[in-house]
């Protein structure tokens, strides 16, 4: 559409570090009444989370001088209140808030949760499963469903194959793009992705509903290197939750082709053409400290929102 390279290249311009002005990010639905059935956003931050450890920039001092609350890492909830069944995307260093989050603001069943997904063996996504072990809540055959290579990791590496020979988890076998049907609302489908895959594949998840269907993929290297088309696969659904890790290029201090993720401006750019209500399916999510967007407020994020796309927030419900 014409209106939006105009607010492209006025969004480029605007200064790209730790500011704080701008407006919040709108909410999906926080009705806990409107849907039985419904994903929930239980973290937004890259793997190391927000504030990163020994980070002295203002992104960072931002949150121990009280003008920015920290965020948890990466992580969704899956809630079915008329199956009485809920369901954790990634086992993040923040598991314990989170499934406290879980258990209290959504779902109290009895268990801390009826499975776990995980999407790849990257620090933010797995190692909260340690908090499954006996030196913490020593639970029983938590089901916790992985892909081949993650799967055999698991198994054959401390302290994670302690877990498994415990039975304070029981890995379930997933395979990329078969359904996983977890109740007569449910499916769950695995997308495998490029993203180095130094210890284990990586995947996001396709969650499909009783009316609508979400897309998650908070890690991948970047869009033209994946055997899909992006575009082709949000028109597809009704939400997609999408990596931002990085901003743009030159954030971190370091060659960013070691760590290649799909800048939120090369997203931008991928969708800058299509209708609205395309764009408007989009919540960047996975963001690091570095990152403008992960501020509660930012110029750049006010640029953003006006061509319709969203940022993920703690918080977020959407309906399925």
């Amino acid at each position: 559409m014409k209106c939006i390279k105009p607010l492209y290249l006025l969004l480029c311009l605007v200064c790209f570090n730790c500011l704080n002005r701008g407006t919040s990010n709108p909410v999906v639905s926080k009705n806990q009444s409107e849907s039985q059935l419904y994903v929930t956003v239980l973290g937004v931050a890259q793997d190391a989370g927000f504030p990163q450890i020994d980070c002295d920039k203002p992104c960072c001092q931002s949150v121990y001088s009280g003008e920015e609350r920290p965020k948890m890492v990466s992580c969704l909830g899956l809630i079915d209140l008329q199956e009485q069944k809920k369901w954790l995307f990634d086992a993040t260093p923040d598991i314990g808030e989170q499934l406290q989050i879980l258990k209290s603001q959504h779902l109290n069943n009895g268990k801390v949760a009826d499975a776990v997904f995980l999407t790849h063996a990257h620090m933010g996504h797995y190692t909260g499963l340690m908090q499954f072990g006996r030196e913490a809540l020593n639970t029983d055959r938590l089901p916790v469903f992985v892909m081949p290579r993650m799967k055999a990791f698991l198994e054959t590496n401390q302290p994670w194959k302690q877990l498994v020979s415990l039975g304070n988890i029981d890995l379930k076998a997933l395979k990329a793009d078969s359904v996983q049907v977890l109740s007569p609302h449910v499916k769950v489908m695995p997308i495998q992705v490029p993203h180095r895959d130094e210890l284990s594949e990586t995947v996001g998840f396709r969650i499909e509903g009783k009316s609508k269907t979400l897309l998650f993929i908070p890690d991948i290297d970047k869009w033209d290197l994946w055997g899909r088309d992006i575009v082709n696969e949000v028109k597809q659904v009704d939400y997609a939750l999408l990596d931002a890790t990085f901003f743009k290029d030159g954030e971190v201090d370091r060659p960013m082709a070691e760590i290649p993720h799909p800048f939120i401006e090369e997203t931008i750019l991928l969708f800058e053409n299509e209708h609205l209500e395309t764009r408007s399916k989009i919540y960047f999510i996975h963001f690091n400290h570095t990152n403008p967007a992960l501020k509660t407020s930012h110029p750049v994020k006010d640029s953003i929102l006006k061509m319709g796309f969203h940022f993920a927030k703690e918080g977020d419900r959407f309906p399925l």
